[in-house]
């Protein structure tokens, strides 16, 4: 099982090299960032949310309001260390899982496996701002937290839904804005250049987009998206 011909004479990594990067997105480039990401991310929502909410919480949360299955093609955007990829190849999807990250990919390969459980994780290092892939190529998108690191979060969020088929769904998971002051020292770019959106900020950002599901745990935000029109029949 694998994606399709026409999305891998695509992945050609070499025509998206040199984005700009934020200090945060640079952080990801760090191998020690990635030896340690999977630790902060097994724990992160329950230092954030105030509650156990550990990595099995929120994939049931995922799997209960999306439902993937086996024979999907889904795009895990900004992977980190394959996650979401993860809990998509085990419910027999085809996952192109992308990254601007070389170390985070090698480390989410040594993590994931390439093929379980019917499914397959096609990996790629890929600038998801402008990915040059071709229009409607997933049923789903899965986003976790990478939308507070973009530099050019409008463009990354209309990419996606140009990404997206019709009938098909983006799931997004991202810390909102609460103008507090925390939030106004990371977003300095000497900080780290975090930012930080309101969910309606968000939603006119998808065009062809319509909200289904918006749950908060904590100051972190999860939210289902389903591209408007007829799912295709190919």
């Amino acid at each position: 099982m694998s994606l399709p011909r026409h999305i891998k004479e695509t992945l050609n990594s070499a025509a998206h090299r040199d984005p700009a990067l934020s200090l945060a997105q640079r952080s990801n480039l760090w191998p020690v960032t990635a030896r340690g990401y999977a630790w902060w991310r097994a724990r992160s929502l329950t230092l954030l949310g105030g509650q156990a909410f550990g990595l099995e919480r929120e994939a049931q949360l995922f799997r209960t309001l999306c439902q993937p299955y086996a024979g999907q093609s889904w795009l895990d955007a900004g992977t980190s260390t394959g996650f979401y990829a993860g809990v998509l190849a085990r419910a027999g999807c085809r996952v192109l899982a992308a990254d601007l990250s070389a170390p985070m990919l090698a480390e989410a390969r040594r993590r994931e496996p390439s093929e379980q459980a019917g499914g397959q994780i096609d990996w790629a290092m890929l600038n998801l701002e402008n990915s040059g892939l071709p229009d409607a190529s997933f049923d789903g998108i899965t986003v976790g937290a990478t939308l507070n690191e973009t530099n050019d979060p409008a463009r990354f969020l209309q990419e996606l839904a140009r990404l997206t088929r019709p009938g098909g769904q983006l799931w997004l998971m991202y810390i909102p804005r609460t103008a507090g002051p925390l939030q106004t020292l990371l977003s300095q770019a000497a900080l780290g250049g975090l930012s930080f959106y309101d969910p309606a900020w968000v939603a006119r950002q998808l065009p062809g987009c319509q909200r289904t599901d918006l749950v908060q745990v904590g100051a972190v935000v999860f939210e289902r998206y389903e591209k408007i029109g007829a799912a295709s029949s190919s």
